[in-house]
């Protein structure tokens, strides 16, 4: 498991005991494509979603998910670069959302940007509720999720969870990336099956969109990037 909080440095490659795409990763698909998710909303969640719908309804115009957001540093430099744009970072944990210091500001250079909003929820919800209200969403952003690299635990991966079919089905454009280009790989397969399909590239960003994405790049490690229309 990555640890969020651990500080930039050396980062070892991932390690997995798949050769591939995991050889049950259609069946699981196709389960969660049949049987749709029908589990409560939790409370926390609904009370985010309720104040993240405000705004977008206040906006009235383009919104881009950046799911995973850790602190937020990918937030404000996609609302930078997208002054049009409401940009709605979501991460399940407090620590992380509330973390504000004047190091990530001057790092991203964002003092006087404010069409971002950080949300404390669960995705596996949070997805759920934005479907539901059918949010105009542009483009929808899943930097460096966990890899969850062991076989065993392929339905803890995005492509592989129950809420997949709203994942893929939010925005005109999914962006992912990653330093494991099977995880890339899997959701390209996933997305295949419902019909959209994507190319795989390597990183060039000159600057990183995510602290992970430098430590990434400082361990001289490949960045992948998967976008999904």
């Amino acid at each position: 498991m990555i640890d969020k909080n651990k500080p930039l440095g050396d980062s070892k490659e991932i390690i997995t005991n798949q050769p591939g795409i995991h050889e049950k990763l259609a069946e699981i698909v196709q389960k969660h494509l049949t049987h749709p998710s029908k589990k409560p909303f939790q409370a926390h969640t609904l009370e985010a979603f309720e104040l993240a719908n405000a705004r977008v309804q206040c906006h009235q115009g383009e919104v881009i998910l950046d799911s995973c957001c850790g602190v937020g540093q990918s937030t404000r430099l996609l609302a930078k670069r997208n002054p049009q744009a409401l940009v709605i970072g979501i991460d399940k944990s407090a620590h992380r959302i509330e973390r504000n210091d004047d190091e990530l500001i001057e790092t991203t250079d964002t003092h006087h940007v404010d069409n971002f909003l950080l949300i404390r929820a669960d995705l596996n919800d949070f997805y759920r509720l934005v479907k539901q209200a059918d949010w105009p969403v542009s483009k929808h952003y899943i930097l460096y999720p966990n890899p969850w690299p062991k076989a065993k635990h392929i339905q803890r991966r995005w492509h592989g969870s129950a809420v997949f079919p709203e994942i893929i089905s939010i925005g005109k454009e999914i962006i992912l990336r990653s330093n494991w280009r099977l995880y890339l790989e899997e959701f390209q397969f996933s997305a295949g099956i419902v019909g959209k399909y994507g190319d795989i590239a390597q990183v060039q960003d000159e600057l990183p969109l995510t602290p992970f994405e430098a430590k990434y790049r400082t361990s001289g490690q490949d960045c992948w990037q998967l976008s999904v229309k």
